[in-house]
C-alpha cells in the first residue's frame, strides 16, 4: 500500500467527525537515543477550541507531557510524517471500525481494519461546560435562597464567581470525605462561618448529595448574620444545620467534631480553629487562612535580609512561612496535609486551603516534628499554633 493510504485514511474519519483517537506507539529504535527529546507515544484527538474543531496531538516523554493542536487539514500529513519518521505502529479509532496500521523493513504501512469497540466517539472537549459537583441549569435549593441561582437552575450572573467558590470547595470536600467516620452521626464545626454560602454547601453536599448523617455547626460573631443564617436553614428545612454566635475560644457547643472547617479567619484566629481541631482529633480540617500579621513581625533571616526588607516581599514570604509551619504542625500531630489553590489568584490573593486528614503514625510524626523545630529556628520565629497546641496537649494530660 502506499504512503497516501494514512493519509487518505484519516481525511476521511475527520471530515466524517467520526474519528474517537488516534495514537503512534512504539518508538523507532534508535530514535529516541539519538533525538532525547522524542516523545515515547503520541496520541491525537478532535478539540473545539474557540468554536473551531481543530486535532489535539498530546505527547507522552519519559517525565512530562506536552500539547499541540492543529487545522484539520494539516493533521493527517502530520501525522503520517510522525509516522515514518519516528514510530513502528499507528493506531486510528472510529465509531464505524479500527484501524492499525504496521510498518515494514522498508518503512511501508500495512493497514488493517476490523469492528469498532465502541459506539459513539469522545466529543470535542475543549468548549464541554466543567462538570460542577452542583452543575448548572439544575435548581438547587440553598443557592436559589442565597441569590446565586434562579428558580430554573440559571446562575445569576453577579453571582458567578461565588457558584464557582462553591463548587471549588466542595470538589476538595469530596476527595476527603470517605476519611469520616461511618456508623455514627458525623459532627462539622465552621468556626468564622459568616454568610454561609459553603457551610449550607457543606450540609447540602453531605447530607443531601452523600445520604451522611450529618450535624453542622456555623459560628460566627455577628449576631445579626447567624440570625439571617438560622432563617434560611428553618426556610430549607435543614434540620441539623444550626448557627451560634460567639468565637472560637469560647466555643462549648460541641465536644468533638469529625470535620473542622475554618475559612478567612483573620491571623492568629486560623491558628486557634487549627489548634481545636487538633484537640478534637477532628478526621478532616479544611482552612483558608486570612491575613498574617504574626510572623510579618517575627521573620527575620540574615542571609535573607536583602529580600525581606522590601515590604511586598516580606508579606508575602510570611504569608508562605506562616502556612508552611502551621502544615509541618499538623503533620507533627499526625496529620495528612495538602496546600491547595483554592480559587484563581485573578479573585483573591487569599486563596491557599490546608487540607488535613488525620492519620496518625509515630515515625512520620518525630520527622515531621524536627523539621518543624529547624524551620522554625531557620526563620526565628515563634508560631502561636505551637504554643496553642502544647497547651492544649497539657490540659489533656491533667
Amino acid at each position: 500500500m502506499s504512503e497516501n493510504n494514512v493519509v487518505t485514511l484519516l481525511q476521511d474519519v475527520l471530515a466524517s467527525a467520526s474519528l474517537v483517537r488516534m495514537r503512534l506507539l512504539g518508538p523507532r529504535a534508535g530514535s529516541t537515543e539519538k533525538h532525547r527529546e522524542l516523545p515515547r507515544k503520541v496520541e491525537g484527538r478532535m478539540v473545539r477550541v474557540r468554536g473551531k474543531v481543530m486535532v489535539q496531538f498530546t505527547y507522552f516523554y519519559s517525565d512530562h507531557v506536552t500539547h499541540r493542536n492543529l487545522p484539520l487539514d494539516d493533521a493527517p500529513i502530520y501525522f503520517q510524517d510522525l509516522l515514518l519518521e519516528q514510530f513502528r505502529q499507528a493506531e486510528v479509532w472510529t465509531t464505524d471500525a479500527d484501524y492499525t496500521v504496521v510498518l515494514n523493513r522498508k518503512r511501508q504501512p500495512a493497514i488493517t481494519r476490523k469492528p469498532a469497540q465502541r459506539e459513539a466517539p469522545l466529543a470535542p472537549a475543549h468548549d464541554r461546560p466543567k462538570a460542577h459537583i452542583l452543575p448548572e441549569g439544575v435548581p438547587c435549593d440553598f443557592l436559589e435562597r442565597l441569590g446565586v441561582m434562579t428558580a430554573e437552575g440559571k446562575v445569576v450572573a453577579a453571582k458567578y464567581d461565588k457558584f464557582r467558590q462553591v463548587n471549588r470547595f466542595l470538589e476538595m470536600v469530596r476527595d476527603v470525605t470517605d476519611a469520616l467516620p461511618s456508623g455514627r452521626p458525623v459532627q462539622v464545626v465552621d468556626f468564622g462561618c459568616g454568610r454561609s454560602y459553603l457551610t449550607f454547601a457543606l450540609y447540602h453536599y453531605l447530607r443531601v448529595r452523600r445520604g451522611l448523617d450529618v450535624r453542622v455547626l456555623g459560628l460566627d460573631l455577628k449576631e445579626d448574620v447567624i440570625a439571617e443564617c438560622r432563617q434560611i436553614a428553618a426556610d430549607l428545612n435543614y434540620t441539623h444545620l444550626r448557627f451560634e454566635a460567639g468565637d472560637i475560644r469560647g466555643c462549648q457547643s460541641v465536644d468533638r467534631a469529625d470535620m473542622v472547617v475554618c475559612l478567612h479567619a483573620c491571623d492568629t484566629a486560623t491558628d486557634e480553629a487549627l489548634a481545636r481541631a487538633v484537640q478534637w482529633e477532628a478526621q478532616v480540617i479544611l482552612a483558608v487562612p486570612c491575613c498574617h500579621k504574626e510572623l510579618h513581625r517575627q521573620i527575620h533571616n540574615d542571609t535573607l535580609r536583602p529580600m525581606l526588607k522590601h515590604g511586598l516581599v516580606r508579606e508575602r514570604m510570611a504569608a508562605l512561612v506562616t502556612d508552611g509551619l502551621r502544615a509541618q504542625l499538623l503533620e507533627a500531630s499526625g496529620y495528612s496535609v495538602q496546600l491547595l489553590e483554592f480559587i484563581e489568584m485573578e479573585h483573591t490573593p487569599k486563596n491557599l486551603l490546608i487540607r488535613a486528614v488525620r492519620r496518625p503514625h509515630a515515625g512520620r510524626q518525630d520527622t515531621a516534628r524536627e523539621a518543624y523545630r529547624q524551620l522554625r529556628d531557620f526563620w526565628n520565629a515563634a508560631p502561636s499554633l505551637e504554643a496553642l497546641l502544647q497547651q492544649r496537649m497539657s490540659r489533656a494530660q491533667t
